[in-house]
């Protein structure tokens, strides 16, 4: 458990919560008797955490944006996918307590394992060291990408007004590539200017990617 509460950047004063969230439903029904439980019930609160702490980021850092845009940002980055993606950071499958029909399942690669677990981690810190710790959490592994995009969406503004300083000027974003696994994308834009290419950049979502193409198309232009 050592190993793993450095990678969560936490370190639990009850590692019970952390065994629990590390319990599979199918490991507690072959310990029946054993005073086990599973992570259904942490992975219920991680769920509310998560949505809440997502969606107090979306309201403070987009102020001007709707409600049904929220919603789909919110949607977007606390999916099954998402989640699955934060796990494999962690190597979360290695620490998880599964059945034997699980393991023998490839349980310890399957998204909606993993993604639950991550829920019910954000939960057990939660319980353990409050909502601050959690949120913590949360920011550093589910919304870093949302962190790294305004940091840089600023990018995109500069290069649209830089460029519509004339009226015959045409901006276009186009993905030149998309490698790797599901849970590890890596995406490559280029930006062209009336056809030209001024700018390629990459990232490990769309949205980061074209930001990365107008900051070196910003370089370019300013050379």
């Amino acid at each position: 458990m050592d190993d793993l509460e450095k990678k969560l950047g936490y370190g639990f004063k009850n590692r019970e919560l952390l065994l629990t969230a590390l319990s599979h439903s199918s490991y507690v029904n072959e310990k029946r008797g054993g005073g086990e439980s599973c992570n259904e019930r942490l992975e219920f609160l991680g769920d509310s955490v998560l949505g809440m702490v997502t969606a107090d980021c979306l309201y403070r850092r987009f102020p001007d944006l709707p409600e049904g845009n929220m919603t789909k940002m919110r949607s977007e980055l606390v999916c099954e996918m998402a989640l699955y993606a934060v796990a494999g950071k962690l190597g979360l499958g290695k620490y998880m307590r599964l059945g034997k029909g699980e393991e023998l399942g490839g349980g310890r690669r399957r998204p909606s394992i993993l993604a639950d677990a991550v829920e019910a981690i954000i939960a057990a810190i939660y319980l353990d060291g409050g909502l601050g710790e959690a949120s913590d959490f949360i920011y550093r592994y589910v919304l870093s990408d949302l962190e790294e995009g305004v940091k840089s969406r600023d990018y995109k503004t500069a290069l649209q007004e830089l460029v519509q300083r004339r009226s015959d000027q045409h901006l276009r974003y186009e993905m030149v590539d998309a490698s790797g696994p599901d849970h590890a994308k890596s995406f490559t834009f280029r930006v062209c200017l009336n056809g030209e290419e001024i700018g390629v950049g990459s990232g490990k979502s769309k949205k980061i990617a074209e930001q990365n193409a107008a900051k070196q198309a910003l370089e370019a232009l300013g050379k």
